[in-house]
C-alpha cells in the first residue's frame, strides 16, 4: 500500500514542479515514446508474440503502427491544440479578451487492457502526455510478457517520476485506486468499469471507461455478401476474436444464412489455409480460464463451421454458429473469442428492434448497398461508434472520437480527442479597468430603464447581412449609453 502512495505522490511532486507544462518538455518526452517504439520494436513484437501468439506483421500492424501515428500526430500539432482558442463576444464583452485555455489535469491513471496489451495503454500515454499531465500507467498483468516489458523500456526513454509504470494484479490495482489521481482512464470490461468509477468517486476523479459489450452486425439482404464477408470475417478472427469493436454476432434473413457461412468458410480458406492452427496470422486465446470460458458458450448450440479445440496451447478454431437463439448462453455476454453467432431476423425493423432491447454496445455495423438503411439505422439507435459496409475502421481514423455510451464505457480519445479528454478546458475572461460608467447598467440600484437596456444588450439579434452597419450603429449605441450614464 505505502508502495503505491509513494508513486502517486512523487508523480503528483513532480507534476506540481511545473516540468511537465512546458511545450518544450512534452514535445521531447513525445519524441522520447517514438523513440522507445522504434528502438524496442523487436521487443515489443517478441512479447505480444508470447502474450497472444501473435506474428511480427500482426503486431506491427495492429499495435505498432497506431502508436506511431498517434506520437505523430500529436507532436505535428500539439502547438495548434495547446494555444488559448478565442471565443466569440458578446455586445458587453466588446472590448475584452475571452477564451478557453487547455491546462493539464494533473496526475492521470491509465489502466489497459490484455487484449491489445501494447497499442491500449500507449494510445492514450501519448494523448496525456501532450496535455502536460503525469501519468501513472498500469498495465495489464493478463498479458504478463508486455506488462514486463513496459514497465522495463518505458523509464529508460520517459521521466520515470513523471511516468511511472505500475505492474501487479487485483490487489495492486485496488491499493493503486485508492489514491487520489486527477482523471482515470480505464480499458476492460464493464464489471471492473464500476469498480474503477466506484474508487474514483470517493475523490470526485472524473473517469474515461473503455468497455465492450456485443457489437450487432446487420447484413442487408442488398449487398455483396462475398465482400461483407471477408470484412466481416477479417474482423471477428483477427487476434483470435479478442477485440472490444469485433462484430460480436451477425443479424440478417434466414434466406441468405447458408450463403453468409459458405462465403466465411471460402474467406477462411484464404486467409489462414486449410490448416487454420499452423498458420502464422492466427493468434490464441490468451489464458486457460478465457479458453474455457468461451468453450462453454458453445455447449448446445449448432456449429456450421469450425468448433476445434486444443487446451494445451489455448487454441479455438474459427466458429460459426447457426438459428442461435435469443435466449441462448452465447448471446448473454460479450463472446470476446473466435466464436461467431448468427441470429435470424425478418427485416431491418426487426433487427433495430432486437438492437435496442439489449445495452448499448461499443460499435454497431450494417452492410448494405442501400445508404438509406444505413442512415436508418444510426438514427433509430444508439452506439459507441458506427461503420457501414466494413467493420473496426472508425477505430483508426483518429479525427473520430473513440469510446463507447451506456453500458459501453463513457468518453473517448484518439487524436485531438485524447488531448481534450486529458485537459481542463479552462474559460478565460480579461477586461480592463476602463469604461466604468457601462457598468451602471449592472450595479445597484435597479430600475426598468437598466432592465430594458440589459435586455438590449443580451437578447437582441442582428442581421448577419448588415454586420458593419450594425457594429457601427452599437458602438454608437453604446458610446451614447455611456455618456449618458456618467452625466446624468
Amino acid at each position: 500500500m505505502e508502495g503505491m502512495q509513494q508513486v502517486v505522490g512523487r508523480a503528483r511532486a513532480a507534476f506540481s514542479s511545473g516540468r511537465s507544462r512546458s511545450l518544450e518538455f512534452r514535445m521531447q518526452q513525445l519524441k522520447a515514446l517514438e523513440r522507445m517504439v522504434q528502438e524496442k520494436e523487436k521487443e515489443i513484437q517478441a512479447a505480444l508474440q508470447a502474450d497472444l501468439h501473435k506474428c511480427g506483421h500482426s503486431a506491427y500492424s495492429q499495435e505498432i503502427l497506431g502508436v506511431l501515428g498517434e506520437v505523430a500526430l500529436a507532436m505535428d500539432k500539439l502547438p495548434s491544440w495547446a494555444a488559448p482558442q478565442p471565443v466569440k463576444k458578446n455586445l458587453l464583452t466588446m472590448r475584452d479578451e475571452a477564451f478557453i485555455n487547455p491546462e493539464p489535469l494533473g496526475v492521470v491513471l491509465i489502466i489497459g487492457a490484455w487484449n491489445y496489451p501494447f497499442v491500449l495503454v500507449m494510445q492514450p500515454l501519448v494523448g496525456a502526455i501532450a496535455a502536460g499531465n503525469a501519468v501513472v500507467v498500469k498495465p495489464s498483468e493478463v498479458s504478463e510478457h508486455t506488462a514486463r516489458l513496459v514497465a522495463e523500456i518505458l523509464p529508460q526513454y520517459l521521466d520515470p517520476e513523471l511516468y511511472p509504470v505500475v505492474t501487479g494484479g487485483v490487489p495492486e490495482t485496488t491499493a493503486l485506486l485508492t489514491q487520489r489521481f486527477d482523471h482515470i482512464l480505464y480499458t476492460g470490461n464493464s464489471t471492473v468499469g464500476k469498480i474503477v468509477m466506484a474508487a474514483a468517486a470517493k475523490h470526485l476523479t472524473p473517469v474515461t471507461l473503455e468497455l465492450g459489450g456485443k457489437s450487432p452486425c446487420y447484413i442487408d439482404k442488398d449487398c455483396d455478401l462475398a465482400v461483407a464477408c471477408r470484412r466481416i470475417t477479417w474482423g471477428k478472427y483477427m487476434n483470435c476474436g479478442q477485440t472490444c469493436i469485433a462484430p460480436d454476432y451477425i443479424l440478417c434473413d434466414p434466406s441468405i444464412q447458408s450463403k453468409v457461412v459458405e462465403n466465411i468458410k471460402a474467406t477462411l480458406q484464404e486467409f489462414y489455409g486449410a490448416d487454420v492452427k499452423s498458420s502464422p496470422d492466427y493468434e490464441r486465446i490468451i489464458n486457460k480460464r478465457h479458453f474455457q470460458r468461451i468453450v462453454g458458450l458453445l455447449e448446445g448450440q449448432k456449429i456450421a463451421h469450425g468448433g476445434e479445440v486444443d487446451e494445451a496451447s489455448c487454441f479455438i478454431a474459427p466458429t460459426v454458429l447457426t438459428n442461435v437463439s435469443p435466449e441462448s448462453k452465447v448471446m448473454e455476454e460479450e463472446i470476446f473469442g473466435p466464436v461467431l453467432p448468427i441470429v435470424p431476423v425478418k427485416s431491418v425493423e426487426e433487427a433495430i428492434e432486437f438492437i435496442n432491447r439489449r445495452e448499448k454496445p461499443l460499435a454497431l455495423y450494417v452492410f448494405s448497398n442501400n445508404k438509406q438503411l444505413i442512415k436508418r439505422v444510426i438514427s433509430e439507435t444508439s452506439s459507441g461508434g458506427f461503420t457501414g459496409n466494413d467493420v473496426i475502421m472508425h477505430f483508426f481514423l483518429s479525427t473520430l472520437p473513440f469510446g463507447g455510451v451506456g453500458n459501453s464505457g463513457m468518453g473517448a480519445y484518439h487524436g485531438k480527442h485524447s488531448f481534450e479528454t486529458f485537459s481542463h478546458r479552462r474559460s478565460c475572461l480579461i477586461k480592463d479597468l476602463k469604461m466604468e460608467g457601462s457598468n451602471k447598467l449592472r450595479y445597484p440600484p435597479g430600475s426598468q430603464k437598466k432592465v430594458d437596456w440589459a435586455k438590449f444588450f443580451l437578447l437582441k439579434r442582428f442581421n448577419k447581412g448588415k454586420i458593419g452597419l450594425v457594429i457601427l450603429a452599437v458602438v454608437g449605441i453604446v458610446a451614447a449609453v455611456v455618456a449618458k450614464m456618467v452625466y446624468n
